[in-house]
């Protein structure tokens, strides 16, 4: 009951329980919001008004918000204030007064934030804190307002008629002017729980959207408890698993028959309505098997319904996942190749574990455009080469190769996923890894994945995953103070001083490119959200940590010459180079290399080439330490880029 308890259950509340006096000709409700969080049930029919308004002066009520018969919202002017109001005899009038109207189908099973501003001269409708639309209005004075009753008009929702709507309702509040709808949305979002399908390992799915399993293995599903604008949930909370026909829970045959849904816990297997799964950081992955054979079940589909026990089933308290059809035989491994094809070898390998051990992966799935660096190779300590080209060199897959192979903690099919998967499955991957695994595991980990990809670059990332999460979380909760947006002046001091600390320099401080950089990482405007900063943490901590080695920090420190430039575009280091004489260069943090991608916090030379043509190649400085003391006798890194034929200033 402890989770539970922590999830506040008494703040959720049925839709047809609402209700809301408000006292619309009040000095400080001249114009209101009425602001609140709303999960429709697919039973829904349409049309249906989901709140009503009425006043003592009324004999039966009025739509105030409504979904038409194309599922969109209306909102609808209010009667004490509006000329151009609903007659509430006159149902055929509801359809033809001026609204604001979704563009699009509301959503049902689903949390959705709305608001609604009203005013004397004006309506306007917001969804998710977005302005949908808005409609002017005449407004109807009321003089001598000796009629106290005329001033109060409420809005609530009934159950039971044709007009009604299922559903759920959360955080409903009234405001006044001077609180903006978009704080409401940010303040307290509810809770969902949800499957990540694209953590899915074991299960092949079929062009039908049907998973198959075998009753003969384990898969692996990771559910998520996050709030409804998608940030993880840190609460004190188990979760159970079961399995259904559709909405028939499936019972064991006999009580001497295995439990039709098993769990494994520390390697012990349970039944799995007897072990709740606790969530971890708002997450945690189930280790599952099947007992039972749809082909001895008529041939019908299960699937796996995820609930927080006595959370009194609330919908958006459970998760279900795709129908799944369990068979004898097994399916394909790692159907993440079906959605990431990023090997060059055929799929069927991967059942060989054997050769596995010697399959390269070598391209990195990314979003967004990625640039691509020319290379070469003259021998000195320092190289510059192509981004995709992550392959090791002869002699270092030959060390790797005679590493003693041993069974490790973190099991291969965890290996592949990271190998296989992109960026955002591998640093879900590393943080599920880091929070449950120890230093050694991490480093035996970060030693296969360079093994398998054939790409030793992966190792830096893995090794610094745990400090990179653990102090961002440290800095964010510093940073917010457990607000859920915080305006971007009130980061930038945080992030320098941060920055500084973790790159060893304190002499030089980010400028106002910097920062303008780093909002373009975040995609945040005036207030950072807590995805937007982990998008720029994930971008900072690296090149943080490569200026905090010896090679690297000197050249950092340095203002005449300024050998690194500070954070600037690829499209800005094109045009300061624009009219240079050929083997001028600059020296740059690539914006496009985030965390965990192996080539985040590496540094990029930008410079002229013969017939004035524009390069970009990445460097490679090899046997990089973090402690400067050991390059007492080592060439400088600038020293290293003026020697290379193609670099003169």
């Amino acid at each position: 009951m402890a989770g539970v308890s922590a999830i506040e259950m008494n703040k959720y509340s049925l839709l047809k329980d609402f209700n809301v006096d408000v006292e619309v000709e009040d000095e400080e409700y001249e114009t209101f919001s009425l602001c609140f969080w709303v999960y429709l049930l697919n039973s829904t029919t349409f049309p249906s008004t989901i709140i009503k308004q009425v006043h003592s002066k009324m004999s039966v009520s009025a739509p105030f918000l409504v979904l038409d018969e194309y599922k969109k919202m209306m909102l609808l002017p209010l009667t004490l204030l509006h000329k151009e109001a609903p007659d509430p005899v006159d149902t055929s009038s509801w359809t033809q007064v001026p609204n604001v109207s979704t563009k699009s189908h509301f959503p049902l099973e689903k949390w959705v934030h709305v608001g609604c501003q009203v005013s004397r001269n004006y309506v306007r409708l917001l969804i998710d804190g977005e302005i949908v639309g808005e409609q002017s209005l005449t407004s109807l004075l009321i003089k001598n307002t000796n009629h106290e009753c005329l001033r109060k008009i409420s809005l609530f929702s009934v159950g039971g008629d044709g007009y009604s709507v299922q559903g759920f309702i959360q955080f409903a509040e009234v405001l006044p002017a001077s609180c903006h709808v978009e704080h409401h949305y940010m303040k307290d979002p509810p809770l969902w729980l949800s499957v990540d399908k694209s953590s899915s390992s074991g299960i092949e799915l079929d062009d039908d959207g049907v998973w198959k399993a075998s009753c003969r293995e384990m898969f692996s599903l990771d559910v998520v408890l996050s709030n409804a604008i998608g940030q993880p949930v840190h609460k004190d909370v188990e979760v159970v698993a079961s399995l259904l026909y559709s909405d028939t829970l499936v019972e064991a045959k006999s009580s001497e028959t295995e439990a039709p849904l098993l769990v494994s816990y520390e390697g012990v297997v349970f039944s799995a309505d007897d072990r709740p799964i606790k969530l971890l950081n708002g997450r945690s992955s189930f280790k599952l098997k099947i007992s039972q054979l749809s082909s001895k079940c008529d041939n019908r589909l299960f699937c796996i319904k995820f609930q927080i026990p006595n959370a009194k089933d609330y919908p958006f308290l459970q998760a279900l996942t795709n129908p799944i059809r369990c068979i004898s035989i097994s399916p394909k491994r790692l159907t993440l190749i079906d959605h990431h094809p990023l090997s060059t070898e055929s799929p069927n390998i991967l059942h060989n574990t054997s050769s596995v051990k010697r399959a390269r992966f070598c391209k990195e799935s990314v979003s967004g455009s990625e640039e691509s660096y020319e290379q070469f190779d003259n021998g000195n300590d320092v190289s510059m080469h192509h981004e995709e080209d992550n392959s090791s060199t002869d002699s270092e897959n030959s060390e790797m190769r005679d590493l003693v192979l041993m069974r490790y903690t973190i099991s291969d099919s965890t290996i592949f996923r990271y190998c296989l998967g992109n960026l955002t499955e591998r640093s879900l991957l590393l943080k599920e890894i880091t929070n449950n695994s120890s230093d050694d595991e991490v480093l035996e980990f970060a030693s296969q994945i360079s093994l398998y990809s054939g790409c030793s670059h992966h190792c830096y990332q893995i090794n610094m995953a745990k400090k990179l999460i653990d102090e961002g979380t440290n800095v964010w909760i510093l940073i917010s103070r457990n607000n859920q947006h915080v305006h971007w002046d009130n980061v930038v001091y945080e992030i320098e001083e941060h920055f500084m600390r973790i790159s060893k320099c304190s002499s030089r401080s980010l400028t106002h490119q910097d920062f303008e950089i780093l909002r373009r990482i975040s995609g945040c405007y005036e207030y950072v959200t807590q995805e937007n900063f982990e998008k720029m943490w994930c971008w900072l901590f690296p090149v943080a940590s490569s200026i905090s080695r010896g090679l690297i920090n000197g050249m950092w420190r340095s203002s005449s010459p300024k050998w690194v430039e500070g954070f600037i575009t690829k499209e800005e280091a094109e045009h300061s180079l624009q009219g240079q004489e050929p083997g001028t260069f600059i020296l740059r943090f690539p914006i496009s290399r985030s965390w965990p991608h192996p080539d985040a916090g590496s540094l990029v030379v930008t410079y002229v080439g013969h017939g004035f043509t524009l390069h970009h190649k990445q460097l490679k400085i090899d046997n990089i330490c973090e402690s400067i003391e050991r390059y007492t006798d080592a060439k400088l890194l600038q020293d290293m880029l003026l020697a290379e034929p193609e670099l003169s200033r």
